[in-house]
């Protein structure tokens, strides 16, 4: 990859704030009912990325394990203070991937969508727009996944 990429975010109050060192390795617009109920909206947007490229440059959040879908649970890091969610840990990719909360980017806008799934529960007012990739359940990622992540991936797995 020849384009630098940097991003930083944190919570409302600024207690917690960190600094994502490189791209995401792929944006999932999740529109499951799990992450209905946790996010409080209608999906949950997460940029997958390596933990060892986010820096945390100020605080330091708390991790509070939730149930999840798989019943391996989630492990969301939160601000201490204002209990704002930042990324979560889930029980596939361990502490090495952090699912980044793209709402507490300071631009969301860098992040938007890779891939749109769980469909088959998304809200029915919620339009995706024609050309997006999206899928009713999961997709395997060797088949939707940029070469840069599938390396990257492959790095991780190490």
């Amino acid at each position: 990859m020849t384009e630098s990429f940097t991003a930083e975010g944190g919570c409302d109050c600024g207690d917690v704030r960190y600094r994502m060192k490189d791209r995401p390795l792929f944006v999932h617009c999740c529109h499951c009912r799990w992450c209905q109920r946790e996010s409080g909206a209608a999906f949950a947007l997460n940029a997958m990325i390596e933990s060892e490229l986010v820096e945390t440059i100020a605080g330091a959040p708390e991790l509070v394990l939730t149930p999840s879908a798989s019943g391996k649970g989630q492990k969301i890091a939160r601000c201490p203070s204002c209990r704002i969610a930042l990324w979560s840990h889930y029980a596939g990719a361990g502490e090495k991937v952090k699912f980044m909360r793209v709402g507490a980017l300071d631009n969301p806008a860098l992040a938007p969508p890779d891939i749109h799934i769980f469909t088959a529960s998304k809200q029915p007012w919620v339009i995706i727009p024609p050309r997006a990739l999206s899928v009713e359940e999961f997709y395997d990622w060797r088949e939707v996944w940029p070469q840069y992540a599938k390396v990257r991936r492959a790095a991780i797995s190490q």
